[in-house]
């Protein structure tokens, strides 16, 4: 196990100040995007991983949905945006089952 003073753990960056130092404050457009973004990639990983876990290929999974194997393969590298509709076939189709929790 490294340790670190606490001297030298104080003076490292915060990730907090990284975040912001890149991609602006928090409710700054720019911030908002980055957060879409990751949260896009964030649920794209958790449906690559469990398609990957049911040993489904690419095109398997695009047959089941009606799309194509690139379009998965484009989702599952974060290279296009997906619909909200898009996500609800794919969780279906891996028979994931999602509940909206409010408050």
């Amino acid at each position: 196990m490294i340790k670190i003073s606490e001297e030298k753990w104080a003076k490292l960056p915060k990730i907090e100040d990284r975040l912001e130092e890149k991609y602006g404050p928090v409710g700054s457009p720019s911030r908002k995007e980055f957060q879409a973004k990751a949260e896009a990639w964030y649920y794209a990983e958790i449906l690559r991983d469990e398609r990957k876990r049911q040993k489904l290929t690419q095109q398997q999974l695009g047959e089941r949905i009606g799309k194509k194997r690139e379009y998965i393969s484009a989702l599952e590298q974060g290279q296009t945006d997906m619909q909200l509709s898009t996500f609800m076939l794919i969780a279906n189709a891996l028979g994931l089952r999602f509940s909206l929790v409010v408050g």
